[in-house]
Formats: structure tokens, C-alpha cells, sequence
């Protein structure tokens, strides 16, 4: 799994192939077969991993000492925490040349629709934690997934940019704006 984090983060595009896997790791391909059977489950294994070390979250969003508005976004901003400044610039050059510059192949694609399938997973679990408290507005739950994760998006090209010492500040309204749009307000 290291190997292949590894190997993700130098390029996200990449297939990682079991045996490019393989070999990077110095295992066989029939052990790394064993554990992942085919390349997709591989690839949605170490998206997992890598969403799971940067959004640890179930201590955030099960503290029920907390509204549900400020656990979600706090949520939320775990997945853009590691991104500031020349890190988040840095982050969105690679995936410009990972995903946007060459030409849209299978094998790419692909890829990119396991990162934003792993994205809607993670906010898609917040929401189920949210629903279970009768907090989260009827709706399409994938639906309001991929609204929260499209403001990601735009907030994490708003760490990219230059732009002024308050772009934290607009940030957190912004978090608040969206998360309102998907919980029931507790006057409701």
C-alpha cells in the first residue's frame, strides 16, 4: 500500500498498474493480486488510504457536544487542510497536468473518476452521520455531496491563486454558506 501511495502521489493519473506495483513494493504479482484482485480495487484501496489520513473525522463529526453545522464543516475543511499556499498552487499544477493538458484516455478517466468517487464517499458519510440526527434537508444525498465537494474544489483553486491574507476568512462563510444548503436550520 506504501508503494503504491507512493506512486499515486508522484503521479495521480497514473494506472498503477499491479505490476508496476509490484514491483516498486518487491513483492510478487500473485501476493499483491491476493489482496487486490484487480487494478480498480487496487487504486480505490489507496484512494481510501489517502482520504483516510488526511480526513480523519469521525472524532469531528460524531461530537454530538457540537452543532451539526460546525462539525461539517470542520469536516470540510479537514479536506483542505493540507492545501495552503505554494502547497495548494503545487497541488493544482499536478492535476492540471495530470488530468486536463494531455488528452482525456480511458486509463485517466478513470483515475479521475475514482478521485471524485472516494470525495463524494467520504462527504456522502458525513451527511449519512448528519441524516441519522434528522439534520441533513431532504434531497438527493449524492447529490448534495457532489454540490459540497464542488465547493472544495473551488475554495482549494482559491488557495492556489494569488490572492489576499483574507481568502481564510471568505473561506469559512463560504463553508457555512454551503453547509446551510444541505442541513436544516435548528429552528426549523
Amino acid at each position: 500500500m506504501i508503494a503504491a501511495c507512493e506512486m499515486f502521489g508522484e503521479d495521480q493519473a497514473a494506472s498503477l498498474s499491479v505490476r508496476s506495483v509490484a514491483a516498486r513494493a518487491g513483492v510478487s504479482m500473485g501476493s499483491l493480486r491476493h489482496h487486490f484482485p484487480t487494478q480498480r480495487a487496487l487504486r480505490d484501496a489507496v484512494l481510501e488510504t489517502i482520504y483516510d489520513a488526511v480526513t480523519t473525522d469521525d472524532g469531528v463529526i460524531h461530537d454530538s457536544s457540537l452543532p451539526a453545522r460546525d462539525r461539517l464543516v470542520q469536516c470540510l475543511r479537514l479536506v483542505l487542510a493540507p492545501l495552503l499556499g505554494d502547497q495548494a498552487r503545487q497541488a493544482w499544477i499536478k492535476f492540471f497536468e495530470a488530468f486536463v493538458e494531455p488528452e482525456p484516455t480511458n486509463a485517466r478517466k478513470a483515475s479521475y473518476a475514482a478521485i471524485v468517487d472516494e470525495g463524494r464517499r467520504r462527504v456522502e458519510h458525513w451527511l449519512t452521520v448528519l441524516d441519522k440526527e434528522g439534520v441533513r434537508v431532504d434531497g438527493d444525498l449524492g447529490q448534495q455531496a457532489t454540490f459540497l465537494n464542488t465547493v472544495l474544489n473551488g475554495l482549494w483553486l482559491d488557495r492556489a491563486v494569488p490572492f489576499d491574507d483574507s481568502v481564510l476568512h471568505s473561506e469559512t462563510a463560504t463553508l457555512y454558506y454551503a453547509v446551510d444548503a444541505v442541513l436544516k436550520r435548528p429552528d426549523a
